[in-house]
Parts: C-alpha cells; sequence; structure tokens
C-alpha cells in the first residue's frame, strides 16, 4: 500500500518508517526538513520526502489538499494539535484514503480516577493540548460513526527512546535529575513522591500504528492506548534509576507549593501537568482487539534513553 506519514521524522517515524518499508509499504513522508530521524536506518533512502509548512499551509487552506494529491491508500498523522487542523484534513480525506490514523494522547482522559484507566472512561481532559486531543478524537470518531470517514485513534503516553531526554522521576525533563540520581546526591520530589508517569517506547507505539494497520476492520472507529503495561511512582522510578548507577536514592520529598519554588517556572509546570494526570493506562482493549502487547516495560523503555544519554555525554556516571 502506499502510506503518507504526516511528521515521519520525530519520535514515532523514526521507527514506524524503517517498519513500513520492511513491510513492503510505498512510504511518503511529509514533513517541514528540519529533522533528521533520530536513529539513522538504511530504509530511510526508500522513502519519498514532501517537504511542507503545515502550519503555513493549513492558513491558506492548502494542506489537506496536498495530501490528498499524493493519492495514499493511508494516512497517518502524527502532528495534528487541533479540531479545527484534523477537520480540515478528514474533509480533504473524505471518500479518498482507505484508512487514516491518527496520533493522539493519553491526556484526553484528564486525571487518572478509577485505574487502571479504559479507553471508554469518561473524557475530563485540561490544558489546551488535552482539551484540544479529546476534541479531534470526538470529532474523528463520530465522523466514523456517522459518514464512515475510517478513523483510527492511537493515544501514547509519555514517548521515550534512545536520542531525548525522558521525563524523568521529578516530572519533567530536566537531565539533571538524572545526573544527581547518579551521582548518589539528593534528589527532591514533589509530595510523597506516590503521583505516576507512564512511558512508552517509541518503537511500541510504531508497533500499535502497524498492528492497527493490519487489523483494519477492527481498529477503524476506535481508539486504542500505546503504554507500557504498567506505571511508574516517581518514588520507585528515582530508586530504580539510581540502582542502574549503583547507587542507593536518596530521596527527599517537599509539598507542592513548597517544592515547585525548588525548580524552574517551566520545569515547575511540566511538572505539574504531569502529577496532576497520573497516568495509569489500561493496554487491554490493544491486546484483545488488534493482538498487540507492548515489548518493553516502562523501566527497559526509560533505560535505553538514559543509556543513550551517557553515551552522549548528557549523564556522566
Amino acid at each position: 500500500m502506499r502510506v503518507v506519514v504526516i511528521g515521519g521524522s520525530g519520535h514515532i517515524g523514526t521507527y514506524l518508517i524503517p517498519r513500513l518499508v520492511a513491510a513492503g509499504h510505498e512510504v511518503v513522508n511529509v514533513s517541514r526538513g528540519q529533522r533528521e530521524p533520530y536513529s539513522p536506518h538504511g530504509a530511510w533512502q526508500q522513502v519519498a520526502t514532501v517537504t511542507a509548512d503545515r502550519q503555513a499551509e493549513e492558513a491558506d487552506g492548502t494542506f489537506g489538499r496536498r495530501i490528498a494529491e499524493l493519492d495514499a491508500d493511508v494516512v497517518i498523522d502524527l502532528i495534528c494539535f487541533t479540531e479545527s487542523s484534523a477537520r480540515a484534513m478528514a474533509d480533504a480525506l473524505s471518500g479518498r484514503v482507505r484508512h487514516f490514523l491518527h496520533c493522539g494522547t493519553v491526556w484526553v482522559h484528564g486525571p487518572s480516577a478509577q485505574v487502571p484507566t479504559t479507553e471508554d472512561a469518561r473524557r475530563e481532559p485540561f490544558g489546551e493540548y488535552g482539551v484540544q486531543k479529546a476534541a479531534i478524537e470526538a470529532f474523528l470518531l463520530d465522523r466514523a460513526q456517522r459518514d464512515g470517514f475510517p478513523a483510527t485513534i492511537i493515544h501514547p503516553g509519555h514517548i521515550t527512546g534512545p536520542g531525548w531526554v525522558p521525563v524523568n522521576p521529578a516530572g519533567n525533563v530536566d537531565p539533571g535529575v538524572f545526573q544527581a540520581l547518579a551521582e548518589g546526591a539528593e534528589v527532591t520530589l514533589p509530595n510523597l513522591g506516590m503521583e505516576t508517569v507512564q512511558h512508552v517506547h517509541a518503537d511500541d507505539v510504531a508497533r500499535l500504528f502497524m498492528d492497527a494497520m493490519a487489523a483494519r476492520s477492527a481498529a477503524v472507529g476506535e481508539s486504542f492506548h500505546s503504554v507500557a503495561t504498567t506505571a511508574l511512582t516517581l518514588r520507585g522510578y528515582a530508586e530504580a534509576v539510581a540502582g542502574w548507577f549503583g547507587r542507593p536514592a536518596r530521596l527527599a520529598y517537599l509539598p507542592w507549593e513548597r517544592w515547585r519554588e525548588t525548580v524552574s517556572e517551566h520545569d515547575a509546570q511540566v511538572t505539574y501537568d504531569h502529577i496532576a494526570h497520573s497516568p495509569h493506562c489500561s493496554m487491554a482493549k490493544a491486546e484483545r482487539m488488534l493482538g498487540h502487547r507492548p515489548r518493553h516495560t516502562s523501566l527497559e523503555a526509560i533505560r535505553e534513553a538514559v543509556d543513550w544519554l551517557v553515551r552522549a555525554g548528557t549523564i556522566k556516571p
């Protein structure tokens, strides 16, 4: 099949596009051309690249038409962030694709209530990102049910893998937290360190997109989580990381309002977003309907990223 991937040079695309090529698909990557894949792979030599500025072309109403004119059987949109963008794309592709797959986020759920959270849980998102992604999901699923638009939504957790800094045990992306744990220095966590994060290896997200494509009849009109099968408490996560460096975790705790004063405003906001959500999502639906199980635990996925940071010199053991 001819598969168009919008935004294929990022975290997910680094793994997804080589998998698509290996499966024998004709692949077109649409991107701004400003980023190389995080990991080199010979498959990219077989990929056609279309350079496009989505934001600019959406402003003048031409982006959807550009994608439609690529005549794809399957379109995978990894970088849609607003309902208006999703509406324009669905209008342009209606009747022209066999399958449309959108990358969402587990933050469509808002704070965890009953865990593990399933895909049919009530949506109570907060923050612009989660609210918009929930609106996109609602629109696409309604369009699938009402008009037969062949949409599937994949909701990743905290994507991680070699090449970038994963969400750390303090709930933000400051590599200094990993450095402190590697050195055996004290790390202060918010509250009692019992809020959760739920990582997923970028390759497991790519595999779920592939599995949804392979089981199109089951996947169309559905949304699926893409996370490791268990969540991590901040405290347990910190203890594991320190152990990788042969250190005991020296942890201290402060109430949120005091803790936030110990970090930058940016880091505090990132941490707040993570601990206010404290995701713990179920993977049962993807296994039941698509036969998919993630291959990496949270800690396995994170360790690959941390090992890469050590090799890159970002973390010094």
